[in-house]
C-alpha cells in the first residue's frame, strides 16, 4: 500500500504542481527552471528532486531526473500534481462564486488552502459547484480520477486582423494582470475580433462590443482563445 506520509509536504506538492506546468513548455524540466518558478535555491530544488526521485519503501519515485537535463513527473507524481491542482481550481471557482472573491484574489487564497483541504471537503465542494470543469479563468479542473481534458486553443497573438475570437482561458495569475483584463472586459466568454496588430508585434488592437482596445503583447500572451468561424461582437 502506498504511504506518502515521509514525502508529502507543502513545499513538495508545490514543485510537483510546477513540473506538470512546466513540462508543458519543456520537457524534462531544467532544475534552473524549476527553481525560478519556485523562488528557491538552485541547491534547493536540486536536493529535493533528487530526494523524490528515490523510490522508498512505501512509494515509488515521483519523479524522474537526469542529471544536467531535468526532471519529469512519474505516473504516481502526476497523480499527486494532478489532485493539488483540482484542490487548487476547485477553491478557486468557490471562493469565487460562493463567497464573492473577485477573479484576481482567489489564486493567492487557493494556493494557501489547496495543502489543508480533506479529500471530503474536496467532493463536497465540487458536488456544490456541480461538478464543474472550469476555473474561474478558464483553466480546466481535473476529475476525481485525475483526468483531464482540455479543448485546443490558440493564442490571442496568433490571429490577424480580421479574424474573430472568444477568450477561454487566462494563463497569467497575477492580480495586476487579472485585474487589467478585468477593467477591460477581456474575460473568458468575451467575443472580440482582432482590429490591427502593430509591424512589430508588440501590440494588438482588439474591437470588443461598441470598444476597441490595444493591449500590449506581454498581456496579450496569456490570452487564449477559441477562433469563431463569423466576428461576433457581443459580450454576453
Amino acid at each position: 500500500m502506498i504511504d506518502l506520509r515521509d514525502v508529502r509536504t507543502e513545499a513538495v506538492e508545490d514543485l510537483l504542481k510546477a513540473v506538470f506546468t512546466l513540462q508543458k513548455q519543456a520537457d524534462p524540466v531544467p532544475t534552473t527552471l524549476l527553481a525560478k518558478t519556485l523562488n528557491i535555491s538552485a541547491p534547493s530544488v536540486t536536493d529535493m528532486v533528487k530526494r523524490l526521485a528515490e523510490p522508498t519503501r512505501n512509494h515509488p519515485a515521483l519523479l524522474e531526473h537526469r542529471p544536467y537535463h531535468g526532471v519529469r513527473l512519474t505516473a504516481l507524481g502526476e497523480q499527486l500534481a494532478l489532485e493539488v491542482i483540482r484542490h487548487h481550481r476547485l477553491l478557486e471557482l468557490y471562493l469565487s462564486q460562493a463567497l464573492g472573491y473577485s477573479w484576481d484574489e482567489v489564486h493567492n487564497e487557493a494556493d494557501r488552502l489547496e495543502h489543508v483541504i480533506s479529500e471530503q471537503l474536496e467532493a463536497r465542494i465540487a458536488a456544490a459547484l456541480g461538478n464543474p470543469v472550469l476555473d474561474p479563468h478558464g483553466d480546466p479542473i481535473p476529475a476525481a480520477d485525475g483526468t483531464m481534458t482540455a479543448n485546443p486553443l490558440t493564442q490571442l497573438l496568433e490571429l490577424r486582423p480580421g479574424q474573430a475570437a472568444t477568450i477561454s482561458r487566462i494563463t497569467d495569475q497575477s492580480p495586476e494582470v487579472l485585474r487589467y483584463l478585468s477593467e477591460l472586459g477581456l474575460m473568458p466568454g468575451t467575443r472580440l475580433r482582432v482590429a490591427d496588430k502593430s509591424p512589430l508585434g508588440d501590440t494588438i488592437t482588439l474591437h470588443v462590443a461598441d470598444s476597441e482596445y490595444t493591449i500590449s503583447a506581454a498581456v496579450a500572451v496569456s490570452v487564449l482563445v477559441q477562433q469563431t468561424s463569423t466576428p461576433s461582437l457581443n459580450h454576453d
